[in-house]
């Protein structure tokens, strides 16, 4: 049997990780993150949002599934590496097309096995999440200072931008199934499959935009809402995503947000938004819902968060009225959601979609519905605002 190829994990402290080399050989850069999900890789390998990311695995055996097509949440995996304990030797799935390792070096994914992914999640848990670096093959042969300084050489992720590199670059229509009950226009921020499939579930054209038109591309498909989309980088460097729709609330659109789409939804209010120290990534998160006193265990991916008083309601600072929030983590106390409440207007931090589970959220979109609904009885002047929203 031959020798396993060494690859080593460098963080930007210079903490070093030894082990073996998986799925594509090479060099990979990006921030160092966990999720803490026991399922759902494959949903996590192509999410968007977490483009520029190297994503270790807190579970510590990894790809007994396999791979399929059905599973891809958008057209590629996105993660900058990958990190796991221990890879599967075989896939066990009757749904399987492909293993684990095969979908990482067809991607030229760099990835590492083999080394003590509970040691690295509890320094991130206690350093914060930072820069790091995979290097195996030519350049698992680079010095340990050489290594270290392309670590420190690559940008960090507050302030990077990355909406460009994972929306759609032409808009496309996903038709409502069923009855149409309205459309939606989808500000595609790195989306998901699942989310464009529960909003077409529910009866809505689902018209995917590029990150980059403007708030009048919007107005002019006379949409009945829009919709902003999870995805990955900070939100304090997306100001024309802020200024769109900050335009779109004004014009009386109705609005639902999700992960990013939340955080911009409070940039939009005249929220700060900040960078948390490890982040919350995984499929067990609880939130507690303030309305109902109901604890969800929800899906998340973010490494920022929105700053707003969670005791409260308070005026927005940039003059759209009353503003709640409607959720919170149940461990750290960040703000989870937030409602509008003179305005037809809300967004969650987690995803609702929640593929691979859970589903406790997935009522988020029939609440969008209903403002969906409400909004071709409501008046004419977009200032008004419906009993629905007040309610939810």
């Amino acid at each position: 049997m031959l020798a396993a190829e060494p690859a080593v994990l460098v963080l930007e402290d210079g903490k070093r990780y030894v082990g073996r080399a998986y799925g594509a050989r090479g060099r990979t850069l990006g921030e160092a993150v966990f999720a803490t999900g026991m399922t759902g890789y494959q949903e996590t390998l192509t999410d968007p949002s977490y483009a520029g990311q190297i994503v270790l695995m807190t579970a510590p055996h990894i790809g007994n599934t396999g791979t399929n097509d059905e599973d891809m949440e958008s057209r590629q995996i996105w993660v900058a590496g990958y990190v796991v304990r221990e890879p599967s030797r075989v896939v066990s799935n009757f749904r399987a097309q492909r293993s684990l390792d095969d979908d990482l070096v067809a991607q030229g994914v760099v990835g590492i096995s083999g080394i003590d992914t509970r040691a690295v999640t509890r320094h991130i848990r206690s350093a914060g999440a930072m820069r790091a670096g995979i290097f195996s093959g030519d350049d698992f042969a680079l010095s340990d200072s050489e290594q270290l300084d392309l670590v420190l050489a690559d940008a960090p992720m507050k302030g990077r931008n990355l909406s460009a590199e994972v929306s759609t670059v032409e808009p496309y229509t996903v038709p409502a199934v069923g009855e149409k009950v309205g459309s939606v226009a989808v500000l595609d921020l790195g989306v998901k499959k699942s989310t464009l499939e529960n909003l077409a579930a529910r009866g809505l054209d689902v018209h995917v935009l590029p990150q980059q038109v403007t708030a009048q591309d919007v107005l002019d498909l006379g949409v009945s809402a829009l919709f902003f989309s999870n995805g990955p980088g900070d939100p304090q460097a997306s100001d024309k995503h802020v200024a769109l729709l900050q335009e779109t609330l004004r014009a009386g659109l109705p609005y639902f947000g999700i992960c990013f789409g939340n955080q911009l939804l409070g940039r939009a209010l005249g929220l700060d938004t900040y960078k948390l120290p490890f982040g919350h990534r995984g499929i067990n998160q609880p939130v507690l819902d303030k309305r109902t006193g109901r604890v969800e265990i929800t899906a998340q991916n973010h490494g920022f968060a929105v700053k707003a008083p969670i005791d409260a309601s308070f005026d927005s600072p940039a003059g759209f009225g009353r503003v709640e929030v409607s959720h919170f983590s149940l461990n750290d106390n960040v703000v989870e959601g937030l409602n509008c409440l003179d305005l037809n207007a809300f967004s969650v931090q987690y995803h609702p979609e929640a593929a691979a589970g859970p589903h406790d959220a997935n009522y988020l979109f029939d609440r969008f519905l209903d403002m969906v609904k409400a909004q071709h009885t409501a008046p004419a002047d977009p200032s008004a605002r419906t009993e629905n929203q007040e309610n939810a």
